[in-house]
């Protein structure tokens, strides 16, 4: 259904070129965001307390094409399980035999991949960077458990943008980004349960022919909406019944992990990032705004719902650090069980009161600026 070699070739020729630096300059960012990582790794794993990687492989260093190659490779092995269900109903005469194999073919695998190359154009000009869960195997065959991945461009852009201490933000951004290192790392069910999650959500999808119509009308209705500036996105609005509850678990443990690292990147303290406050409140107001375009561009693809969650998991982790310390609150990551449900997170009491119960005290939180 997808061209991946289409994705890659929109991908690359739509995106926008990146800040112009030399060659010379471009490397010290390349070899300044390393080091950041490292460091900001032993301030990760000492305030945390998690037991993550010792001695982590260096962060990958990437460009916005080398970013946009990365998630088409990442998108081919989440989706791989829905193109087996796919072509086992297609070699049974299952769902999208006679009719629907006409949809399909309609539609093209070449469009497909153009529309995914633009979106990921769209993105790769936006992230800073990421832990990647789904990496395809290596030479030997066996399936990596994760990279982390820095867009230097990105970086670099936003930081001119914002008229920010490079360093400082720099150091910031990897802080985030190492405190998802450490929780893909050093909770060992949590990247499991997010592709069985993943999988699950996929494997979920209706593939009649009638109903996808059905769900591409639905579409169409949402970027209607998204247009005249309303809430809904493409991702509510393909989605089965089951889908959604699957998607209500995902989006929690997503919440959290998020908001985690948001917690972590302000929390760690003025002493490793002098001028964090200053960056946050400048960051934040670059999240808020945007053209009329950006924004609806930002709620069709549900981008607004993960900076919802990011300000809702920042909330849930402060307020449970300060009631329970930093030991109560990592009793979060003991299993599957005890994450924190929508309705917990929005209301932190409920999750202390299932998990943590009586063991709870009564703590002051490390300094944090606002989410």
């Amino acid at each position: 259904m997808i061209d991946w070699n289409v994705a890659v070739q929109a991908g690359t020729r739509l995106v926008r070129p990146g800040p112009q630096v030399s060659h010379a300059e471009a490397r010290e960012v390349v070899a300044e965001l390393r080091e950041l990582s490292r460091l900001a790794h032993g301030h990760v794993r000492e305030f945390t307390g998690m037991a993550s990687e010792v001695d982590p492989a260096p962060a990958t260093i990437v460009d916005r094409p080398g970013w946009i190659r990365a998630n088409v490779d990442g998108f081919r092995v989440v989706l791989e399980p829905l193109m087996e269900q796919m072509s086992e109903r297609r070699g049974t005469g299952g769902g999208l035999g006679g009719a629907g194999n006409v949809v399909v073919q309609a539609v093209g695998s070449r469009v497909t991949g153009m529309q995914v190359g633009a979106i990921l154009a769209y993105m790769a000009s936006r992230v800073l960077g990421q832990y990647e869960l789904f990496l395809p195997p290596d030479p030997s065959g066996r399936a990596p458990t994760g990279r982390l991945t820095l867009v230097a461009p990105n970086i670099v852009h936003v930081e001119q943008e914002l008229g920010v201490e490079s360093r400082d933000f720099r150091l910031w951004v990897c802080l985030h980004e190492e405190t998802h290192r450490a929780q893909f790392t050093g909770v060992p069910w949590l990247r499991e349960y997010v592709q069985d999650q993943m999988t699950k959500f996929l494997l979920a999808s209706d593939l009649d022919p009638g109903v996808m119509l059905d769900r591409l009308r639905d579409a169409a209705e949402a970027v209607a909406d998204a247009v005249r500036g309303g809430d809904a996105n493409l991702i509510d609005a393909i989605q089965s019944p089951e889908q959604r509850e699957i998607l209500d678990r995902l989006t929690a443990v997503m919440t959290l992990v998020e908001g985690h690292g948001d917690y972590v990147m302000d929390a760690v303290g003025p002493e490793v990032v002098p001028s964090v406050q200053q960056i946050r409140s400048r960051f934040q107001g670059r999240r808020d705004g945007g053209s009329k375009l950006d924004k609806t561009i930002r709620r069709l693809l549900g981008i607004d719902l993960k900076m919802k969650q990011y300000a809702e998991g920042s909330r849930f982790v402060r307020r449970v650090v300060a009631e329970t310390g930093m030991s109560g609150f990592n009793k979060v990551w003991q299993s599957p069980e005890t994450l924190p449900t929508h309705d917990e997170i929005k209301e932190p009491a409920l999750w202390i009161a299932r998990v943590v119960g009586s063991h709870a005290i009564d703590v002051a939180p490390p300094e944090a600026s606002e989410a």
